[in-house]
């Protein structure tokens, strides 16, 4: 239905917030729980009918379910944000999520691939090597490649453009979030990789269908690549030179950030290479830069 506060929720966040179809999904999610719990809890059918009082109900409710604190604060956000557009479209006149704070989270440090496990991943023929076909070995070596050398999000990694590749300037054009541009630059292995890669793609370029023919990473069977074959492989790699427990290509932009600012990189400038909205969101690494700063302050100071 076109009045469904629900279907111009999610249309205005898709077509003018542009956020990414994940990020819809999501609320999308978020949303359908809570009305299906105030249908159950209070026979209400409308997501206009809740009050504060309901929303607290249904954070002590996942509360109760075990449910983790990030993910309910999620959902409080979503609430947050569907409320705050029906009140812009006079729908109603309060925000019932404005009164309601969630559970508080327990700060958690990025988890990072230390620079030895990345020096062994980089290793010639140590990825290659171990796929049985040589062009999707060369596809597993440049995403983790790209992943470490930008600190780019997955998203933005298989949506890659080979247009946005400029291999004489050594510099990639990123869209992120909210389709806002960045450039960022990356190192001349990585540009001799990127160019030997597009060489070599040119060979099975004719399989590609037409919708999928200037994305920059493919398979050997003409498809792009997508999250979970991405997802996949960077777990296996990262197995073999990792014992941290979560592996995935968002640890390699972890890795990007903090290896940047332990060898004397400015922290502004990480968030702009990491399209980062707010310095805060950058800060998180200082911690554990300063952990590494311990480790020194201790194995070198006569009196530590």
């Amino acid at each position: 239905m076109d009045n469904d506060p629900l279907v111009s929720f999610l249309s205005h966040l898709q077509h003018e917030k542009r956020c990414s179809p994940h990020t819809v999904k999501a609320y999308e999610g978020d949303l359908i729980e809570f009305r299906d719990f105030l249908s159950v809890q209070y026979q209400l059918d409308s997501l206009l009918d809740a009050q504060f009082q309901f929303i607290r109900s249904w954070i002590a409710a996942m509360m109760d379910d075990g449910k983790n604190p990030r993910s309910i604060n999620r959902k409080i956000t979503a609430l947050r944000t569907f409320y705050r557009f029906q009140v812009g479209e006079g729908a109603i006149k309060i925000n019932p999520a404005l009164k309601v704070t969630g559970p508080k989270i327990s700060k958690r440090l990025p988890a990072f691939v230390d620079e030895t496990g990345m020096e062994q991943l980089h290793r010639p023929g140590f990825i290659e090597e171990s796929e049985n076909d040589e062009f999707d070995g060369m596809t597993v070596r440049l995403i983790i490649e790209l992943l470490y050398a930008t600190g780019m999000r997955l998203a933005e990694l298989i949506s890659l453009k080979i247009e946005d590749v400029n291999l004489a300037a050594g510099t990639l054009k990123v869209l992120g979030k909210r389709s806002k541009e960045r450039i960022i630059p990356f190192p001349k292995e990585a540009g001799d990789l990127i160019r030997n890669y597009i060489a070599a793609r040119k060979n099975i370029v004719q399989e590609i269908p037409d919708s999928e023919s200037e994305i920059l990473l493919i398979r050997s069977n003409g498809r792009k690549t997508g999250r979970t074959f991405v997802y996949t492989k960077v777990k296996q790699y990262l197995s073999l030179v990792t014992t941290i427990d979560k592996k995935s290509p968002h640890v390699l932009r972890h890795t990007f950030a903090t290896h940047m600012l332990n060898n004397g990189a400015d922290l502004n400038a990480i968030k702009e290479l990491l399209g980062h909205a707010n310095l805060s969101a950058t800060q998180v690494y200082t911690h554990n830069t300063v952990d590494k700063l311990k480790a020194i302050y201790h194995k070198a100071h006569p009196r530590a």
